[in-house]
């Protein structure tokens, strides 16, 4: 077993699971016959959307905060984020009494800088295409005497992440295939973990956007690529690349990588809104475009669908109803 694998293990999937207990929601599970129908297979969706913060990132940034010591809770965090770990650290520092100050691009949909001030975080902007958000953060984390707590590249963010597939399978049991988001790659590593841990036969593909292709090139040349400022509509996975820490556990735990078009991620949205009946933003549904656009074909399978979000901007996703 490499140094890699051992910074996250099962276990750790299993006490974060008793930290979050009471604190985050054991989400719903939907299924829609005319999934089944349109795919030929039986399809459950695991909804964070309705997690805390409206996304899986609450889990992560909880589990992180809680295991620091009195005197790092006393001297705060610092993290950055395009909306949704912003959200998920802000929140958790309120409940722990943690001071949390949140790095975010300009270009942030304003719903996710609203909340994120919301739960009492203070908000730096800056200009993506200027400024690295690691250096920008760097250089405030030592100015001020901050912990950086990285929005997907940490052992206890992925172990907290690792919880949603967790859940999914203590509620449907078996599955043959579990298809994940991957931004930076904190979730898949830690879906992938807690999956093949319990149901080792189980694959794991992970989606993402064609325009932010940075991990599918790196799971399939084995050399970690990057991606400058993709301008894809899911903000959620406009990374720059995977981490140190997520890149390796995705090569371990990960079956399969593939992408989804602009185009798909929109249909998809719509779809999940006018025929599922929840809210969710375009991150949120990258695993289920893969399998309602046929990109993943899996016909007879019980498969699992990781929902990662609904905090789309309404005002801006206006403009896509032409």
């Amino acid at each position: 077993m490499s140094s890699q694998e051992k910074l996250v293990e099962i276990s750790d999937i299993q006490a974060a699971a008793k930290r979050l207990e009471g604190i985050a929601c054991c989400t719903p599970v939907l299924t829609s016959t005319t999934v089944n129908q349109i795919t030929n297979s039986q399809v459950f969706f695991k909804c964070e959307n309705f997690q805390r913060t409206g996304s899986f990132k609450f889990r992560g940034a909880y589990n992180a905060l809680s295991q620091l010591s009195e005197s790092q809770k006393q001297q705060g965090v610092i993290t950055f984020s395009s909306g949704n770990h912003a959200q998920g650290i802000a929140l958790a520092g309120k409940l722990l009494g943690i001071p949390t100050t949140i790095v975010m691009p300009e270009n942030a949909p304003i719903v996710k800088q609203t909340a994120t001030r919301g739960y009492d975080a203070e908000v730096i902007l800056y200009n993506p295409q200027k400024n690295s958000r690691e250096e920008l953060t760097q250089n405030l984390a030592r100015e001020k005497d901050l912990i950086i707590i990285p929005p997907f590249d940490h052992p206890h963010i992925i172990a907290g992440q690792g919880t949603t597939a967790l859940e999914l399978i203590q509620e449907v049991g078996e599955l043959d295939l579990l298809l994940v988001c991957c931004g930076g790659g904190g979730l898949i590593s830690g879906c992938g973990i807690a999956a093949k841990s319990v149901l080792p036969n189980c694959r794991i593909i992970g989606v993402e956007p064609e325009l932010a292709d940075d991990a599918t090139r790196s799971f399939h040349s084995k050399t970690l690529q990057f991606v400058n400022n993709p301008e894809t509509i899911a903000d959620g996975a406009r990374t720059t690349s995977l981490g140190q820490i997520t890149f390796p556990l995705i090569l371990e735990y990960v079956d399969d990588m593939t992408t989804v078009s602009e185009e798909a991620i929109i249909r998809t949205m719509f779809f999940i809104w006018e025929r599922m009946k929840i809210v969710v933003e375009p991150t949120g549904v990258l695993a289920a475009a893969a399998l309602l656009e046929g990109v993943v074909k899996s016909p007879g399978d019980k498969i699992g669908v990781i929902i990662s979000g609904g905090n789309v901007d309404l005002k801006e996703v206006g403009k896509l109803f032409n």
